[in-house]
């Protein structure tokens, strides 16, 4: 198991080891702290937990690579590592986030306080590690703006088993079907078939993200939920241009899905949330039903 950790404060080796000490619950001994540039000779290569430590510049001091050997039982997750060892060093401490995001962290604080943060490099030679934008205020970050970071969210893909068994269905008409019904089944890339496939995953994870109370962010950006509604659309009319046994199969998987999203949201006649999300006025344009609904409250009106 390893860990990645920046650290504000230039903590000292001897309190780096007392707190992954106590946040592995291993004994003082078993945990190794060492300069990698420094004499390997010296190195307990054998120790359960070892971690390396590097001057970094900017708004932190410290690089930290932890390792845990196997043999340490119950190593927590990263988020537990971090709140423990920013407790214990009474440091602001970051650590990455899941997202495929460069800039993606996380920062736990010794108040107990998680939350995401936006790392970026300067342009000075050798680049400054810098905290732009946090989500909630951190005390050893002041200059950071406090903010929403809307290319989270998008970059989250909650699953969707809805739009994979369609996918699964299709498939299974697809070896069934002669060799020139195969060429109406075409998926490549452009194609209708692609196209609604595509578009019913990104409806269900709306659904699905709706369904949740927005989880994990616990909000949702006003042009991600317009581009959805949007894509909800597009799935509205691409039935005529796909075979007649698939364009079944995914009104059944769309009868599914409105339903869901009915369920999770309130009307709203006068398309209100239109307006809002496009500036457009619903009278007298022909709408799909899921533009005169809206959830409650909306997602984006307590955006920091």
């Amino acid at each position: 198991m390893t860990y990645n950790l920046l650290t504000v404060d230039a903590v000292s080796p001897h309190v780096m080891a007392v707190a992954l000490a106590g946040c592995l619950g291993v004994d003082l001994g078993d945990v190794e702290v060492a300069d990698p540039d420094g004499d390997p000779d010296g190195r307990n290569w054998d120790a359960p937990v070892s971690c390396e430590y590097r001057a970094v510049s900017g708004d932190f001091s410290w690089s930290l690579d932890i390792y845990v050997q196997d043999d340490v039982p119950d190593p927590p997750r990263e988020s537990e590592i971090a709140l423990g060892f920013s407790s214990a060093a009474t440091t602001t401490v970051l650590f990455p986030a899941e997202e495929d995001i460069p800039s993606a962290y996380w920062a736990a604080t010794p108040e107990g306080l998680l939350t995401r943060v936006r790392l970026e490099l300067s342009d000075d030679d050798p680049p400054l590690l810098e905290v732009t934008a946090v989500e909630a205020p951190v005390p050893q970050l002041p200059q950071a703006v406090v903010t929403r970071f809307e290319e989270i969210v998008r970059e989250q893909k909650p699953e969707t088993p809805v739009a994979g068994a369609l996918a699964a269905a299709v498939e299974r008409v697809r070896q069934a079907a002669s060799p020139l019904g195969r060429l109406a089944l075409d998926d490549s890339t452009g194609s209708p078939l692609w196209a609604a496939q595509d578009y019913l995953v990104v409806w269900e994870r709306l659904v699905r993200q709706l369904e949740s109370s927005w989880a994990p962010s616990g909000w949702y950006p006003a042009g991600l939920y317009k581009e959805r509604l949007e894509a909800r659309d597009k799935l509205a009319g691409i039935g005529v241009r796909l075979p007649r046994e698939v364009a079944g199969l995914l009104d059944k998987a769309l009868e599914e899905l409105d339903s869901r999203f009915v369920a999770a949201t309130q009307e709203d006649p006068l398309g209100n949330l239109r307006r809002e999300l496009t500036g457009a006025p619903a009278n007298g344009v022909s709408l799909g039903p899921w533009w005169l609904r809206r959830p409650e409250p909306a997602p984006w009106d307590d955006q920091a």
